[in-house]
């Protein structure tokens, strides 16, 4: 039906119809003074909205801590245990944490408040949230290719942890000694001062073997896959069901799960601080930790560390924030969440860092070995180097209990989320279909993404996995992260963005946001590619290098999430240019870049108070505007009417 006008409104700049939420998009004619017509051209709000904040049909977080202990589980993942910790002591100890707060400040912090606020603002995931600026829909593309891939060798890092867990039920963990029928030659038992002579000799200790010929059963390379590693493939298979039995109904039952799965290592790392606090030599691995060399500073590579560890720390350009917040209520302060979660991220990595390295230290001191000659990163910290420590503690198979449990539970919190983003995307693009069938849409990409993980529990699967986590999320996910930035600062306007926030929680952000969105944090992201371009080697497990077909796998990874930005942008002009007939290349570019008619708040009460907002009235407006031409209508409403589109029409551009 079409809307029907029985009176005349105010003047433009007086008073004008009230868009209420009403069926089929229809405009209410109950004229208010509730919104007025600014000198810009905007819908000012002018009285406030009592009005329940929830978001019946997509759904949202239950409380407000589901969402905050969703983002602190996602963030604070294994690289706070197994990778922070390692950077600090090679790049000058406490020095370290010098240029990881600048980069936090002017990179880190300003690009995760920005995504928090444009998912929370538009309530949709990370492809379909790119109706502000059309042209630029390949980046949701980019960041969902990116996560699928990181989603499929996760969980085989989850399922590592469940396999020494399961190991760690004995009265003696299974890498104490040699002497097992996976045990070679070159075993050799880590007791006493002699030792430091056998393990510089290429000896391997009991927990080094254990990993490679009881775990890995490791093939010779990557062109000899071998068979599958039986066990493996269970414990993958059981981490992908616990993954799907906690999103089964989606952000309802993972909020839930995360009170625990996002706590409970907290929990662990308290009692392994304190347990690590106890033990022989381990000050010395935590002097070796945190003591500063501030000649440090001076080397570049110091730097670019800090910057690429932030980076990936806190999970912008991956498309799970976008995704978490898209699920907050509308005037939730995603300002303060984006604050507390930053903190508690980094602060986490340096605690994690005393919890590791008292454990180093005392096992530097058991085997007379140098500290810096125990200590690694990745899965050699936390699968060789950690449990040999265990090892040797009085109680061992309780301590490794605790330690890989809460390595799963780390892990459970971002594959949560990973996935989630991979669901919630396909969900946003077709909502009439899938949204009834989420669930068996879930269950689905489980079982897709199990069969796809398979050849990375082979004997050759540890060397898939080191490639894909080489390349599939390197550059790549900074090029995404860059663009991203670019378009909402240039493109979409930093003025309306800033206006779309004051809109979700009362104010606009203060001069640093803008400085750092505008400026900074662009650059800091552009002198992380350079970096990591002129540092890049190529890819290796141990001492075993890759043939050339696999690197160019690699690069075929790496390149194939950033292709989706310029094919999405020429498919965006293709579709504009033939709906709207447009052949002036310039007026469609502007049209391709623009917000797109349905872009805003899910809820129309939502959309009414923010200024920025223009298309929908646009729209019923030029419906009404002609609608004129073939109706009787007053002359003064009907250049009323015409000025209030025109005005609003250029506003666009």
């Amino acid at each position: 039906m079409e809307p029907s006008l029985t009176e005349k409104p105010e003047a433009v700049n007086g008073h004008h119809p009230n868009f209420n939420d009403t069926p089929n998009g229809q405009i209410n004619t109950n004229y208010s003074s509730a919104y007025t017509i600014s000198s810009g051209a905007n819908l000012v709000t002018t009285s406030g909205i009592s009005e329940e904040d929830e978001e019946t049909e997509r759904g949202n977080w239950q409380g407000r801590l589901d969402f905050l202990l969703s983002c602190i589980g996602f963030a604070v993942g294994l690289g706070n245990v197994w990778r922070f910790p390692y950077l600090c002591y090679r790049n000058g100890g406490g020095a370290f944490l010098i240029p990881y707060v600048v980069f936090l400040a002017f990179a880190g912090l300003p690009l995760f408040f920005m995504e928090l606020a444009l998912g929370q603002y538009a309530s949709l995931g990370p492809t379909a949230v790119w109706k502000m600026s059309p042209i630029f829909k390949g980046l949701g593309y980019g960041m969902i290719i990116i996560s699928a891939l990181v989603c499929i060798y996760y969980n085989v890092i989850i399922a590592y942890a469940l396999f020494y867990l399961f190991a760690s039920f004995t009265s003696e963990l299974p890498w104490t000694r040699c002497g097992n029928e996976w045990n070679t030659e070159l075993c050799v038992d880590t007791f006493g001062n002699d030792s430091q002579l056998n393990l510089t000799a290429g000896r391997k200790t009991p927990s080094a073997e254990y990993w490679d010929r009881r775990v890995l059963d490791v093939s010779s390379g990557i062109d000899n896959i071998g068979s599958v590693r039986w066990e493996l493939a269970l414990t993958l298979l059981l981490a992908w069901v616990i993954v799907f039995l906690c999103l089964i109904k989606g952000i309802k039952s993972s909020g839930k799960v995360v009170y625990f799965t996002a706590t409970f290592p907290y929990v662990m790392l308290i009692i392994l601080m304190f347990r690590g606090a106890t033990l022989p030599g381990s000050l010395e691995g935590v002097k070796f930790y945190i003591i500063p060399d501030f000649a440090r500073l001076g080397d570049a590579r110091v730097w670019g560390d800090a910057a690429v560890q932030i980076f990936y720390s806190l999970g912008p350009a991956w498309g799970g924030l976008i995704t978490m917040s898209s699920y907050n209520k509308f005037k939730n302060n995603c300002y303060r969440d984006a604050i507390i979660v930053s903190v508690v991220n980094c602060g986490t990595s340096v605690f994690a860092g005393f919890v590791i390295f008292s454990v180093i230290g005392f096992m530097a001191h058991y085997t007379g070995v140098p500290v810096g000659n125990v200590t690694d990163s990745g899965p050699g910290l936390a699968f060789v180097a950690y449990p040999e420590g265990l090892a040797k503690m009085p109680g061992a198979p309780f301590w490794s209990i605790c330690f890989f449990f809460m390595l799963l539970t780390l892990g459970l919190d971002s594959q949560f989320v990973l996935l989630e983003t991979i669901i919630s995307a396909m969900v946003d693009e077709f909502p009439k279909v899938l949204t009834p069938i989420k669930m068996w849409v879930t269950l689905a990409a489980c079982i897709v993404m199990y069969l796809l993980g398979l050849p990375i529990v082979t004997q050759g699967g540890i060397y898939i996995f080191t490639l894909i986590d080489w390349y599939s999320a390197g550059q790549s996910i900074m090029i995404i992260g860059l663009c991203e930035a670019l378009c909402i600062s240039y493109v979409y306007g930093q003025t309306r963005f800033l206006s779309d926030i004051q809109t979700m929680i009362g104010f606009r952000p203060n001069w640093y946001w803008r400085i750092c969105w505008y400026l900074l944090t662009p650059l800091v992201i552009v002198g992380i590619i350079i970096f990591t371009s002129i540092q890049h080697t190529p890819v290796k497990y141990q001492d075993v290098a890759y043939p050339w077909w696999a690197e160019m796998m690699g690069w075929m990874m790496a390149a194939v999430s950033v292709l989706m930005i310029p094919l999405w942008a020429v498919i965006k002009i293709i579709q504009f240019h033939r709906k709207y007939e447009i052949h002036d290349f310039v007026h469609l570019m502007r049209l391709v870049s623009s917000p797109t008619e349905d872009w805003g708040p899910a809820m129309k009460r939502h959309r009414m108070e923010d200024p920025s907002i223009t298309e929908p009235i646009q729209q019923d407006v030029v419906k009404l505007h002609f609608n004129f031409e073939n109706a009787s209508i007053n002359p003064s409403l009907n250049a009323s009417m015409t000025t209030m589109s025109s005005v609003q029409l250029e506003s666009n551009f």
